[in-house]
């Protein structure tokens, strides 16, 4: 689903509504002002605060340092409330302005769900506009974007026409809304099947956001009362095997390799910690955004599915453990799975919302290896994509060892942005951008630390090879 910008979903899912609200009533019209900080306070001179409105009702927001460096940043925030916000969080973008760099982002269209991809890419373009007739040509701009962001970035990547020079993606949505959905919907009508049975539960189609909410704590209830028992979490794994849901939790050593329990007890701990509220919460404002409900199921072979995933071994090994016929459980899935997409929803979402595309700059993109709300697998099935499209050359991946979200020092993300920038200034790569140089890059930066480490990620569990098929027809 798609994935907040704070690292703590349930709350953002409860509270969303709410704050964005507050926050857009709370936003000032256009008005030019310095701010104090404390940069200022230590004699250098504070940035100039720039905030101006958008004709669709967005905000944007810009910063700029007296000593600019001629380069602007256009930051592109995830999933939450429709603020405007130019950093993905504020120690680097205090790093950053120190540097010398100008930055910018929008609020995205307000009046819209927060997946905000009727209107992210435009409202950026448009952000960039405003922000340029106020200080002028940049020498070069870099978009910036996370999680959801990340797919927006992904789309300026592709669609700058000579406006934007180079991107950095940070945790990105970037297998898009479609792929997002079905593989939570998987997830999802596993629980509802094998743990709640003849218990008709709504999983698509939401009305109200009540009745997402309603969804989410039957669904975690039934895995924490399955928790208990074997066969419940070998259950519980295989629905997390179709979530893509990694095996290594916060505050835990990663599990050995083979130690099939506690990996599944890691897996839980994100589901007690209330992932599916976010799920939940997220199908809702997807289906606002496009029109209805762009997943479905009808025609899945759930077998098929599972030995795709790289979680597999565990599921069967858990299984075998607990006396339980995986095979049943599957031809169950299989035969039960009538869940339909809504042609027009399917469509729109491909057209908003998808990262099947190619490139038009250079896009360096990183991921943790332990993303439990937009899972790392996303990086395989899009560079697959941007292969294809002949454009493999301008996208580079790296990968920080670490578990949850968008969980990134600020030396990492700066060093990702100076790889960046060696590829914008020389038209090559070169080794800027291999794990060995951005480690390099970001501990020399003396800030927070760093974990990039070599990776490659498997294969997303989606089972839809076809945008919409069979029901887009």
């Amino acid at each position: 689903m798609p994935s907040p910008t704070s690292p703590h979903p349930p709350r953002i899912a409860r509270t969303r509504l709410r704050i964005a609200l507050v926050a857009l009533v709370t936003l000032a019209s256009a008005a030019l002002t310095t701010l104090p900080s404390p940069a200022a306070q230590a004699d250098t001179p504070a940035p100039t605060h720039l905030t101006g409105t958008l004709p669709d009702g967005a905000t944007w927001i810009a910063d700029v340092p007296e000593r600019w460096n001629g380069t602007l940043l256009l930051f592109s925030h995830g999933f939450g409330p429709l603020v405007a916000r130019n950093a993905p969080t504020e120690a680097v973008r205090t790093k950053l302005l120190a540097e010398g760099y100008a930055m910018a982002g929008s609020s995205y269209d307000p009046h819209g769900s927060m997946w905000a991809l009727n209107s992210a890419e435009r409202d950026q373009f448009a952000t960039l506009d405003a922000v340029t007739a106020k200080i002028g040509e940049p020498r070069r701009t870099l978009a910036i974007g996370n999680s959801m962001g990340g797919l927006v970035n992904a789309q300026l990547a592709r669609d700058g026409g000579g406006r934007i020079d180079g991107a950095l993606g940070q945790c990105g949505l970037v297998a898009g809304g479609t792929d997002l959905d079905n593989y939570q919907l998987d997830a999802e009508y596993t629980i509802a099947r094998l743990l709640l049975p003849g218990q008709d539960v709504k999983l698509v189609r939401f009305d109200i956001s009540a009745e997402a909410s309603a969804t989410a704590d039957l669904l975690t209830k039934a895995v924490t009362a399955a928790q208990s028992t074997p066969q419940g979490r070998a259950r519980i794994a295989l629905a997390a095997a179709f979530l893509n849901l990694p095996a290594w939790s916060p505050g835990k050593d990663r599990p050995a390799p083979t130690d099939w329990a506690e990996q599944q007890e890691q897996q839980y701990d994100w589901f007690a910690q209330g992932i599916l509220s976010f799920v939940e919460g997220g199908r809702y404002a997807v289906e606002r955004s496009v029109g209805g409900n762009n997943s479905w199921n009808r025609g899945v072979d759930y077998a098929r599915l599972l030995a795709g995933s790289a979680h597999a071994p565990q599921v069967r090994a858990l299984y075998r453990a607990a006396g339980l016929d995986l095979r049943a459980d599957l031809r169950t899935l299989t035969e039960g799975a009538t869940i339909t997409a809504d042609p027009d929803a399917v469509r729109t979402a491909r057209r908003t919302s998808s990262a099947g595309q190619g490139l038009e700059v250079p896009l360096l993109n990183i991921h943790t290896t332990a993303d439990n709300l937009v899972p790392v697998e996303q990086e395989n099935r899009f560079a697959a994509r941007v292969r294809a499209s002949g454009d493999g050359a301008l996208l580079r991946q790296a990968y920080v060892e670490r578990q949850g979200h968008c969980a990134f020092t600020t030396a990492e993300t700066v060093a990702a942005l100076h790889a960046l920038e060696h590829r914008v200034d020389t038209g090559r790569w070169d080794d800027a951008a291999t794990p060995a140089a951005l480690q390099r890059s970001a501990t020399e930066l003396g800030l927070d630390g760093a974990a990039y480490v070599p990776y490659r990620p498997a294969r997303l569990t989606v089972g839809r090879d076809r945008p919409g098929h069979p029901t887009d027809r």
